[in-house]
Protein backbone atom coordinates (compact mmCIF):
# COMPACT_ATOMS: atom_id res chain seq x y z
CA UNK A 1 0.00 0.00 0.00
CA UNK A 2 0.86 3.61 -0.72
CA UNK A 3 1.91 6.13 2.04
CA UNK A 4 -0.13 8.58 2.27
CA UNK A 5 2.55 11.58 1.40
CA UNK A 6 3.46 9.76 -1.70
CA UNK A 7 -0.62 9.55 -3.15
CA UNK A 8 -0.82 13.12 -2.34
CA UNK A 9 2.31 13.91 -4.37
CA UNK A 10 1.19 11.35 -6.80
CA UNK A 11 -2.27 12.35 -7.52
CA UNK A 12 -2.46 16.37 -7.72
CA UNK A 13 -1.56 18.85 -10.05
CA UNK A 14 -3.01 19.57 -13.43
CA UNK A 15 -4.25 16.33 -14.22
CA UNK A 16 -6.49 16.17 -10.98
CA UNK A 17 -9.37 17.69 -9.27
CA UNK A 18 -10.08 17.11 -5.71
CA UNK A 19 -13.29 17.03 -3.58
CA UNK A 20 -12.15 16.78 -0.14
CA UNK A 21 -14.63 15.88 2.96
CA UNK A 22 -15.41 14.72 6.26
CA UNK A 23 -17.71 11.23 5.49
CA UNK A 24 -21.28 12.10 7.25
CA UNK A 25 -23.25 9.39 8.71
CA UNK A 26 -25.27 9.69 5.24
CA UNK A 27 -22.42 8.83 3.23
CA UNK A 28 -22.00 5.59 4.58
CA UNK A 29 -23.92 3.14 6.17
CA UNK A 30 -23.34 4.77 9.65
CA UNK A 31 -27.48 5.79 9.52
CA UNK A 32 -28.30 2.48 7.72
CA UNK A 33 -29.66 4.58 4.30
CA UNK A 34 -30.86 2.80 1.31
CA UNK A 35 -29.13 5.43 -0.55
CA UNK A 36 -25.71 4.94 0.72
CA UNK A 37 -22.50 6.47 -0.95
CA UNK A 38 -20.52 9.19 -0.64
CA UNK A 39 -22.37 12.59 -1.94
CA UNK A 40 -20.99 14.38 -5.06
CA UNK A 41 -21.97 17.73 -6.42
CA UNK A 42 -24.18 17.54 -9.84
CA UNK A 43 -21.73 20.46 -10.79
CA UNK A 44 -18.64 18.53 -10.00
CA UNK A 45 -19.49 15.68 -11.78
CA UNK A 46 -20.47 17.60 -14.71
CA UNK A 47 -17.10 19.05 -14.59
CA UNK A 48 -14.87 15.81 -14.64
CA UNK A 49 -17.45 13.79 -16.45
CA UNK A 50 -18.90 16.40 -19.08
CA UNK A 51 -20.51 13.55 -20.77
CA UNK A 52 -23.01 13.02 -18.32
CA UNK A 53 -24.45 16.20 -18.64
CA UNK A 54 -26.92 15.52 -21.19
CA UNK A 55 -30.43 16.49 -21.84
CA UNK A 56 -30.81 15.23 -24.86
CA UNK A 57 -31.41 11.10 -23.66
CA UNK A 58 -33.15 10.41 -20.47
CA UNK A 59 -30.64 8.80 -17.26
CA UNK A 60 -27.52 9.41 -19.28
CA UNK A 61 -24.73 7.30 -17.29
CA UNK A 62 -21.37 5.81 -17.83
CA UNK A 63 -19.04 3.34 -15.75
CA UNK A 64 -15.47 4.46 -14.25
CA UNK A 65 -12.67 3.11 -11.99
CA UNK A 66 -12.87 4.36 -8.15
CA UNK A 67 -9.12 2.91 -6.68
CA UNK A 68 -9.79 3.71 -2.23
CA UNK A 69 -5.70 3.08 -2.04
CA UNK A 70 -5.77 3.66 1.91
CA UNK A 71 -7.35 0.22 1.99
CA UNK A 72 -6.06 -1.41 -1.29
CA UNK A 73 -9.81 -1.38 -2.61
CA UNK A 74 -11.02 -1.21 -6.39
CA UNK A 75 -14.57 -0.44 -7.20
CA UNK A 76 -16.16 0.17 -10.91
CA UNK A 77 -18.67 2.61 -10.07
CA UNK A 78 -21.66 3.85 -11.91
CA UNK A 79 -22.29 7.49 -12.55
CA UNK A 80 -26.34 8.41 -13.46
CA UNK A 81 -27.88 11.60 -13.99
CA UNK A 82 -31.50 11.88 -13.61
CA UNK A 83 -32.57 13.94 -15.59
CA UNK A 84 -36.57 13.81 -15.81
CA UNK A 85 -37.33 17.36 -15.16
CA UNK A 86 -35.66 18.63 -17.77
CA UNK A 87 -35.32 16.09 -20.16
CA UNK A 88 -39.09 15.53 -20.30
CA UNK A 89 -39.95 19.09 -18.47
CA UNK A 90 -41.72 17.18 -15.70
CA UNK A 91 -42.08 19.92 -13.17
CA UNK A 92 -42.22 16.90 -10.42
CA UNK A 93 -39.34 15.21 -11.73
CA UNK A 94 -35.98 14.83 -10.67
CA UNK A 95 -32.69 16.55 -11.57
CA UNK A 96 -29.89 14.69 -9.42
CA UNK A 97 -26.98 12.69 -10.07
CA UNK A 98 -25.98 9.58 -8.31
CA UNK A 99 -23.18 6.74 -7.62
CA UNK A 100 -24.32 3.55 -7.34
CA UNK A 101 -22.01 -0.08 -6.76
CA UNK A 102 -20.26 1.22 -3.97
CA UNK A 103 -20.09 -2.95 -2.82
CA UNK A 104 -22.07 -2.62 0.52
CA UNK A 105 -20.21 -3.27 4.18
CA UNK A 106 -17.11 -4.33 1.93
CA UNK A 107 -16.22 -0.67 1.10
CA UNK A 108 -14.13 1.33 3.05
CA UNK A 109 -15.84 4.59 1.78
CA UNK A 110 -19.55 2.77 3.61
CA UNK A 111 -18.00 1.31 6.76
CA UNK A 112 -19.92 2.85 9.48
CA UNK A 113 -16.24 3.21 11.23
CA UNK A 114 -15.03 5.42 8.16
CA UNK A 115 -17.60 8.09 9.74
CA UNK A 116 -15.92 11.11 10.20
CA UNK A 117 -13.04 10.30 8.26
CA UNK A 118 -11.00 13.00 6.42
CA UNK A 119 -11.42 11.86 2.95
CA UNK A 120 -10.07 12.80 -0.59
CA UNK A 121 -11.42 12.01 -4.14
CA UNK A 122 -8.83 12.53 -6.72
CA UNK A 123 -11.17 12.85 -10.31
CA UNK A 124 -8.49 11.81 -13.40
CA UNK A 125 -9.08 15.16 -16.21
CA UNK A 126 -11.06 13.41 -18.44
CA UNK A 127 -10.34 11.42 -20.54
CA UNK A 128 -11.08 7.66 -22.36
CA UNK A 129 -11.07 5.75 -19.18
CA UNK A 130 -12.15 8.07 -16.28
CA UNK A 131 -11.06 7.05 -13.14
CA UNK A 132 -10.89 8.42 -9.21
CA UNK A 133 -8.34 7.63 -6.60
CA UNK A 134 -9.29 8.02 -2.98
CA UNK A 135 -8.12 8.17 0.44
CA UNK A 136 -9.65 7.71 3.36
CA UNK A 137 -7.71 8.74 6.48
CA UNK A 138 -7.48 6.20 8.67
CA UNK A 139 -6.34 8.03 11.84
CA UNK A 140 -5.35 11.79 12.82
CA UNK A 141 -1.97 11.69 11.87
CA UNK A 142 -3.19 11.46 7.93
CA UNK A 143 -5.86 13.81 8.75
CA UNK A 144 -2.83 15.86 9.84
CA UNK A 145 -1.02 15.63 6.50
CA UNK A 146 -3.72 16.68 4.36
CA UNK A 147 -4.63 19.72 6.39
CA UNK A 148 -1.61 20.59 6.40
CA UNK A 149 -1.43 21.06 2.52
CA UNK A 150 -5.04 23.07 2.36
CA UNK A 151 -6.29 24.20 5.85
CA UNK A 152 -8.80 22.54 8.04
CA UNK A 153 -11.74 20.55 6.75
CA UNK A 154 -14.84 21.10 9.29
CA UNK A 155 -18.02 18.71 9.59
CA UNK A 156 -20.10 20.05 6.73
CA UNK A 157 -17.74 22.31 4.88
CA UNK A 158 -16.24 20.44 1.16
CA UNK A 159 -13.42 21.72 -0.50
CA UNK A 160 -12.95 21.57 -4.19
CA UNK A 161 -9.62 22.16 -6.40
CA UNK A 162 -10.31 22.25 -10.12
CA UNK A 163 -8.05 21.03 -12.66
CA UNK A 164 -5.00 23.45 -12.71
CA UNK A 165 -6.79 25.94 -10.06
CA UNK A 166 -6.87 27.18 -6.80
CA UNK A 167 -8.61 25.32 -3.87
CA UNK A 168 -12.10 26.72 -3.28
CA UNK A 169 -14.78 25.99 -0.62
CA UNK A 170 -18.08 24.44 -0.94
CA UNK A 171 -18.55 25.83 -4.37
CA UNK A 172 -16.90 25.05 -8.13
CA UNK A 173 -18.70 28.82 -8.59
CA UNK A 174 -17.29 31.88 -7.45
CA UNK A 175 -18.21 32.74 -3.73
CA UNK A 176 -21.33 35.08 -3.72
CA UNK A 177 -21.04 37.45 -1.11
CA UNK A 178 -22.37 36.54 2.40
CA UNK A 179 -24.33 38.66 4.68
CA UNK A 180 -21.21 38.49 7.08
CA UNK A 181 -18.47 39.50 4.79
CA UNK A 182 -16.57 42.19 5.41
CA UNK A 183 -15.56 44.82 2.42
CA UNK A 184 -12.42 45.94 3.75
CA UNK A 185 -14.16 49.95 4.19
CA UNK A 186 -16.25 47.85 6.92
CA UNK A 187 -13.37 46.05 8.61
CA UNK A 188 -11.72 47.89 11.52
CA UNK A 189 -8.13 49.38 10.78
CA UNK A 190 -6.56 47.55 14.12
CA UNK A 191 -7.77 44.30 12.37
CA UNK A 192 -5.88 45.25 8.98
CA UNK A 193 -2.53 45.65 10.73
CA UNK A 194 -2.81 42.43 13.28
CA UNK A 195 -5.16 39.58 12.78
CA UNK A 196 -7.93 39.78 15.16
CA UNK A 197 -8.16 37.35 17.62
CA UNK A 198 -11.16 34.48 17.31
CA UNK A 199 -12.95 35.86 20.45
CA UNK A 200 -12.86 39.49 18.31
CA UNK A 201 -14.18 37.82 15.71
CA UNK A 202 -17.11 35.55 17.34
CA UNK A 203 -17.90 39.60 19.07
CA UNK A 204 -18.17 40.78 15.63
CA UNK A 205 -20.72 37.56 14.19
CA UNK A 206 -22.63 38.27 17.15
CA UNK A 207 -23.04 41.88 16.69
CA UNK A 208 -23.68 41.25 12.55
CA UNK A 209 -26.18 38.32 13.15
CA UNK A 210 -27.27 38.00 16.98
CA UNK A 211 -29.86 35.20 16.09
CA UNK A 212 -30.91 36.14 19.91
CA UNK A 213 -34.63 34.73 18.96
CA UNK A 214 -33.22 31.01 18.05
CA UNK A 215 -32.50 28.09 20.55
CA UNK A 216 -29.11 27.97 21.44
CA UNK A 217 -28.54 24.88 18.88
CA UNK A 218 -29.58 26.63 15.67
CA UNK A 219 -28.02 29.69 17.12
CA UNK A 220 -24.88 28.38 17.45
CA UNK A 221 -24.73 26.93 13.92
CA UNK A 222 -25.93 29.85 11.96
CA UNK A 223 -23.29 32.15 14.03
CA UNK A 224 -20.18 29.90 13.00
CA UNK A 225 -21.21 30.33 9.20
CA UNK A 226 -21.30 33.74 10.27
CA UNK A 227 -17.65 33.81 11.95
CA UNK A 228 -16.55 32.14 9.17
CA UNK A 229 -17.70 34.41 6.74
CA UNK A 230 -15.84 37.45 8.65
CA UNK A 231 -12.70 35.45 8.80
CA UNK A 232 -12.53 34.26 5.71
CA UNK A 233 -13.14 37.95 4.14
CA UNK A 234 -10.58 39.44 6.73
CA UNK A 235 -8.20 36.82 5.26
CA UNK A 236 -8.98 37.43 1.75
CA UNK A 237 -8.23 41.78 2.11
CA UNK A 238 -4.62 40.65 4.07
CA UNK A 239 -3.29 38.07 1.89
CA UNK A 240 -4.49 38.26 -1.71
CA UNK A 241 -2.86 41.81 -2.37
CA UNK A 242 0.74 40.25 -0.75
CA UNK A 243 -0.14 36.88 -2.93
CA UNK A 244 -1.13 39.08 -6.37
CA UNK A 245 2.55 40.67 -5.58
CA UNK A 246 4.58 38.19 -5.81
CA UNK A 247 7.49 36.39 -4.04
CA UNK A 248 11.03 36.94 -4.54
CA UNK A 249 12.10 33.24 -3.68
CA UNK A 250 10.41 30.05 -2.70
CA UNK A 251 10.99 30.34 0.83
CA UNK A 252 8.90 33.72 1.15
CA UNK A 253 6.25 32.09 -0.45
CA UNK A 254 6.64 28.83 1.98
CA UNK A 255 6.36 31.12 4.64
CA UNK A 256 3.57 33.05 3.90
CA UNK A 257 1.42 29.94 3.04
CA UNK A 258 2.25 27.81 6.59
CA UNK A 259 1.39 31.28 7.98
CA UNK A 260 -2.49 31.22 6.23
CA UNK A 261 -2.74 27.85 7.08
CA UNK A 262 -1.50 27.71 10.60
CA UNK A 263 -3.89 30.70 11.07
CA UNK A 264 -6.95 28.60 9.65
CA UNK A 265 -5.76 25.92 12.22
CA UNK A 266 -5.68 27.95 14.65
CA UNK A 267 -9.38 29.36 14.11
CA UNK A 268 -10.87 25.67 13.55
CA UNK A 269 -9.18 24.53 16.57
CA UNK A 270 -10.83 27.08 18.84
CA UNK A 271 -13.70 28.80 16.73
CA UNK A 272 -16.12 26.09 18.62
CA UNK A 273 -15.43 26.67 22.40
CA UNK A 274 -15.33 30.51 21.99
CA UNK A 275 -18.82 30.32 20.69
CA UNK A 276 -19.79 27.54 23.23
CA UNK A 277 -18.65 30.40 25.77
CA UNK A 278 -20.64 33.09 23.77
CA UNK A 279 -23.73 31.44 23.90
CA UNK A 280 -23.03 30.38 27.45
CA UNK A 281 -23.16 33.95 28.48
CA UNK A 282 -26.15 35.18 26.36
CA UNK A 283 -28.27 32.89 28.40
CA UNK A 284 -27.51 33.94 31.59
CA UNK A 285 -24.78 31.75 32.86
CA UNK A 286 -21.81 33.80 34.38
CA UNK A 287 -18.51 33.09 34.29
CA UNK A 288 -16.31 32.17 37.15
CA UNK A 289 -19.73 31.68 39.07
CA UNK A 290 -21.67 29.07 36.99
CA UNK A 291 -18.81 28.12 34.38
CA UNK A 292 -15.41 28.35 34.32
CA UNK A 293 -13.41 28.19 30.17
CA UNK A 294 -9.79 26.89 30.17
CA UNK A 295 -9.82 25.88 34.06
CA UNK A 296 -7.25 23.87 35.17
CA UNK A 297 -8.92 20.54 37.27
CA UNK A 298 -5.65 18.60 37.85
CA UNK A 299 -2.22 19.64 37.75
CA UNK A 300 -1.32 19.41 33.93
CA UNK A 301 -4.83 18.61 32.99
CA UNK A 302 -7.51 21.64 31.54
CA UNK A 303 -10.43 20.60 30.16
CA UNK A 304 -12.84 23.40 28.11
CA UNK A 305 -15.23 23.62 30.47
CA UNK A 306 -15.98 23.24 34.08
CA UNK A 307 -19.40 23.81 36.29
CA UNK A 308 -20.27 25.07 37.84
CA UNK A 309 -16.30 26.47 38.43
CA UNK A 310 -12.85 25.53 39.12
CA UNK A 311 -12.78 26.65 42.64
CA UNK A 312 -15.92 24.41 43.25
CA UNK A 313 -13.96 21.45 41.55
CA UNK A 314 -11.45 22.05 43.86
CA UNK A 315 -13.53 22.20 46.56
CA UNK A 316 -13.07 18.92 48.12
CA UNK A 317 -16.70 19.69 50.04
CA UNK A 318 -18.42 20.63 47.17
CA UNK A 319 -20.83 17.55 46.11
CA UNK A 320 -19.15 15.75 43.26
CA UNK A 321 -22.56 15.28 41.48
CA UNK A 322 -23.34 18.96 40.88
CA UNK A 323 -20.09 18.88 38.40
CA UNK A 324 -20.08 18.63 34.91
CA UNK A 325 -17.23 18.73 32.56
CA UNK A 326 -17.58 19.99 28.86
CA UNK A 327 -14.95 19.12 26.37
CA UNK A 328 -15.49 20.81 22.70
CA UNK A 329 -13.85 18.78 19.60
CA UNK A 330 -15.52 19.77 16.24
CA UNK A 331 -14.06 16.69 15.45
CA UNK A 332 -13.84 13.69 17.28
CA UNK A 333 -13.56 10.68 15.14
CA UNK A 334 -10.16 9.50 16.93
CA UNK A 335 -9.97 12.34 19.55
CA UNK A 336 -12.65 11.55 21.80
CA UNK A 337 -10.46 9.61 23.98
CA UNK A 338 -8.49 12.25 24.83
CA UNK A 339 -11.03 13.45 27.23
CA UNK A 340 -11.60 10.76 29.77
CA UNK A 341 -8.81 12.33 32.10
CA UNK A 342 -9.21 15.88 31.60
CA UNK A 343 -11.51 15.97 35.36
CA UNK A 344 -11.20 12.90 37.68
CA UNK A 345 -13.63 14.35 40.03
CA UNK A 346 -16.48 14.46 37.12
CA UNK A 347 -17.63 10.70 36.30
CA UNK A 348 -19.91 11.20 33.61
CA UNK A 349 -17.83 13.40 30.58
CA UNK A 350 -20.05 15.89 28.04
CA UNK A 351 -18.47 16.23 25.13
CA UNK A 352 -19.59 19.37 22.37
CA UNK A 353 -18.99 17.95 18.84
CA UNK A 354 -20.46 19.20 15.15
CA UNK A 355 -19.25 15.67 13.76
CA UNK A 356 -21.86 14.40 11.43
CA UNK A 357 -22.78 10.95 12.33
CA UNK A 358 -20.90 8.20 14.09
CA UNK A 359 -20.67 4.04 13.79
CA UNK A 360 -23.15 2.20 16.36
CA UNK A 361 -20.10 0.57 17.15
CA UNK A 362 -17.78 3.40 17.93
CA UNK A 363 -21.09 5.40 20.28
CA UNK A 364 -21.10 2.39 22.78
CA UNK A 365 -17.29 2.24 23.14
CA UNK A 366 -18.37 6.49 24.52
CA UNK A 367 -21.15 5.00 25.94
CA UNK A 368 -19.27 2.51 27.84
CA UNK A 369 -16.45 5.03 29.06
CA UNK A 370 -19.12 7.25 30.26
CA UNK A 371 -19.43 10.38 27.42
CA UNK A 372 -22.49 12.10 26.56
CA UNK A 373 -22.76 13.38 23.54
CA UNK A 374 -23.86 17.08 22.67
CA UNK A 375 -24.61 17.65 19.36
CA UNK A 376 -26.16 20.78 18.36
CA UNK A 377 -30.14 20.06 16.99
CA UNK A 378 -29.88 20.78 13.15
CA UNK A 379 -27.39 17.98 12.85
CA UNK A 380 -28.86 15.03 15.14
CA UNK A 381 -30.61 13.68 12.33
CA UNK A 382 -27.71 12.71 10.56
CA UNK A 383 -26.74 9.79 13.38
CA UNK A 384 -27.99 6.89 13.25
CA UNK A 385 -31.93 6.26 14.61
CA UNK A 386 -30.24 4.16 17.88
CA UNK A 387 -27.88 6.49 18.58
CA UNK A 388 -30.48 9.67 18.28
CA UNK A 389 -32.43 9.44 21.72
CA UNK A 390 -28.96 8.85 23.67
CA UNK A 391 -28.04 12.74 22.37
CA UNK A 392 -28.13 15.80 24.32
CA UNK A 393 -28.67 18.71 22.43
CA UNK A 394 -26.71 22.29 23.27
CA UNK A 395 -30.47 23.80 24.59
CA UNK A 396 -30.31 20.42 27.22
CA UNK A 397 -27.39 20.69 28.12
CA UNK A 398 -27.71 24.50 29.41
CA UNK A 399 -30.68 23.83 30.97
CA UNK A 400 -29.15 21.17 33.13
CA UNK A 401 -26.50 23.62 34.57
CA UNK A 402 -29.51 25.65 35.24
CA UNK A 403 -30.46 22.76 37.49
CA UNK A 404 -27.43 22.36 39.28
CA UNK A 405 -27.88 25.53 40.80
CA UNK A 406 -31.26 24.67 42.59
Amino acid sequence: MMELVDWLNKYSGRDYTWYIKRLSGNDTLANKTNQAGPYIPKELLFEVFPSLARIDIERPDLWFEVYIDSHADARRIRAVYYNSKRFKNQSNGRDETRLTNWGGSESALLDPESTGALTVFAFAKASSQPECHVWVCRHETEEDLVEDRIGPIEPGKTVIQPVGGTFQTNSITSPVRANCWLVPAEIPPGWLAKFPSGAEIIAKAAELQSHDSLMPDKRLMKRRNCEYEIFRSIEETIELPLIKAGFSDIDGFIARAQTILQRRKSRAGRSLELHAREIFTEEKLVEGRDFSHQPESEPGKSPDFLFPSETAYKDPLFPQEKLRMLAVKTTMKDRWRQILNEANRVEQKHLLTLQEGISETQFKEMMDAKVTLVVPQPIIEKFPLSVQPHLQTLESFIGDIRLLQI
